[in-house]
């Protein structure tokens, strides 16, 4: 048997809630396209995120602890992972659209430099004066501008709803500028179950990590909302010793309670807001995928408490101090002599478009965590080999 796209097309309207974004509804790409024999446009999108360069470099990016701090530990690529299949999770159950859901999961975080939120700051602060910079605009500037893969039109030429799932991202960390994506409306569906998704991985993923590594106390974990809220589920007393495979069934329970929370309210509110179309999707102004206050209220102590016990932790802070260090003096070395950089960095200072600050930031922005150490050594170590 053999599906061609308008099949594949015709089963997604009639399985997908009336409020999903289905494939034949884009609003379609900056350069116009043949469409494919048998992919929809939204799959044809989360194809071309998976197969950048971009994507395969998240491997090496930082989520909290760098590469060479354990094999066991979260990257920016298992992260992505991570996300991608809770907002599967919550697309299907909800009738959303799963295809659109994957393709910006797994785009979301393309734009993430090395050293995770330190790279961002250290780069937000040396482009303060050329133009500021955020993985949120790094990574629509990617899927747009810097992957060079096609002859006939420049990055990705991704549909608009992906590329607008990208510019509102709408999470704690992350800074939302949608100018040019109807700052006014709210996203797809799909673009807020994307959204939901990021959150729920990053706050158990981080949870997680944080005790695999010993850098959160046992002790003061077991006083959280959500750790009482998983454990009590389990029937496991609040004083029962912590071992590794316990770790992972408290975990795992807290996700399910996560995406449970969240399919539970977002369809409840769905219903409230009497939403019938992406039209009412958009009119509403504001997410209407969500969590209840209560979840609400154990992910803020729970947020408060990586800050302070985990992402403020003094071996954190000293790979972050390391960190800055590093990329301040790359940058200042690139711009001191851009002749150091790669023929193909240098020639895009001289096409008159982006400065040269810019050109520098997309590069170093670009680089794995591995590579910025290693070209840190090759500039500024006289025995290291250029």
């Amino acid at each position: 048997m053999f599906l061609s796209r308008e099949e594949i097309e015709a089963r997604e309207r009639a399985a997908l809630a009336p409020y999903a974004m289905a494939s034949g509804d884009s609003r379609g790409r900056i350069y116009p396209e043949e469409e494919h024999t048998y992919r929809t446009a939204f799959q044809r999108d989360r194809d071309r995120v998976v197969h950048t360069t971009a994507f395969r470099r998240l491997e090496y990016k930082t989520q909290v602890f760098v590469y060479h701090e354990g094999d066991h530990y979260r990257n920016r690529l298992t992260h992505t992972i991570e996300v991608s299949q809770i907002g599967r999770s919550l697309a299907r159950t909800l009738g959303g659209n799963e295809d659109l859901t994957e393709a910006i999961c797994l785009a979301h975080d393309l734009g993430h430099p090395p050293f995770g939120h330190t790279g961002e700051a250290t780069l937000s602060q040396l482009m303060a004066k050329h133009g500021g910079f955020d993985h949120q605009r790094q990574t629509v500037r990617i899927v747009a501008q810097l992957e060079d893969r096609y002859q006939d039109f420049p990055g990705l030429n991704l549909t608009y709803e992906v590329r607008e799932g990208l510019v509102k991202h709408d999470t704690a960390y992350d800074v939302t500028d949608a100018t040019g994506y109807e700052p006014d409306r709210a996203g797809t569906l799909e673009c807020q179950l994307a959204n939901l998704a990021d959150e729920i991985a990053y706050n158990t993923a981080d949870l997680e990590d944080g005790l695999r590594s010993g850098l959160l106390d046992p002790l003061a974990v077991r006083e959280l909302g959500a750790w009482q809220m998983a454990l009590s589920s389990l029937g496991e007393r609040a004083d029962c010793r912590l071992d590794d495979r316990l770790r992972s069934r408290v975990i795992r329970r807290l996700i399910g309670f996560e995406i449970t929370d969240a399919i539970t309210t977002s369809a409840a509110n769905l219903a409230a807001a009497q939403v019938r179309c992406v039209a009412d999707v958009r009119a509403a102004g504001q997410n209407l995928a969500g969590f209840s206050q209560e979840l609400l209220d154990v992910n803020q102590e729970l947020k408060a408490f990586l800050l302070k016990n985990f992402y403020h932790h003094p071996r954190v802070i000293r790979m972050a101090y390391k960190a800055n260090h590093m990329l301040t003096d790359i940058f200042q070395a690139y711009q001191e002599e851009p002749r150091q950089l790669p023929w193909e960095v240098q020639e895009r200072m001289g096409l008159g478009g982006d400065s040269q600050a810019r050109v520098i930031c997309d590069y170093i922005a670009g680089m794995t965590d591995r590579y910025a150490i290693n070209e840190y050594k090759r500039l500024f170590d006289p025995e290291a080999r250029v």
